[in-house]
């Protein structure tokens, strides 16, 4: 039997986090920070397979989270999903799954395609 995968949430909505936790975690260990400056510490502690982060957040953006975490060696080889509503899943699709340099998934594609874009982003 293989080890469940943890995926560390990053979101500034609680609505958000909560409902990723309900929907991934049947298929993984699911942790979900809400103040994005705390990413690189929970990351440390967790050790996640994979980090799955908004881009458009006050305070501390995606791609700030993502500066943080590439600066740290012990977490900057965790494989980084954007989930972000800044583009549909149309857009997503154009831009084959890259948003802002790194993979990436718009918040409005159905659930199964979320997991697969996830599911890729750790068997990469």
């Amino acid at each position: 039997m293989s080890e469940r995968k943890k995926a560390l949430l990053v979101d500034d909505d609680p609505a958000v986090t909560d409902y990723l936790q309900i929907k991934l975690g049947s298929r993984y260990d699911v942790v979900a920070v809400n103040d994005p400056t705390r990413v690189v510490e929970v990351a440390r502690s967790e050790h996640p397979d994979v980090i799955v982060c908004d881009i458009d957040m006050p305070v501390m953006d995606g791609g700030a989270v993502c500066r943080a975490l590439a600066q740290a060696p012990d977490t900057r080889d965790i494989p980084f999903l954007y989930l972000t509503s800044i583009v549909s899943p149309s857009e997503s699709a154009q831009l084959d799954g890259v948003i802002a340099g790194r993979p990436g998934v718009s918040k409005h594609a159905p659930m199964v395609d979320i997991l697969a874009r996830i599911r890729a982003v750790v068997s990469a």
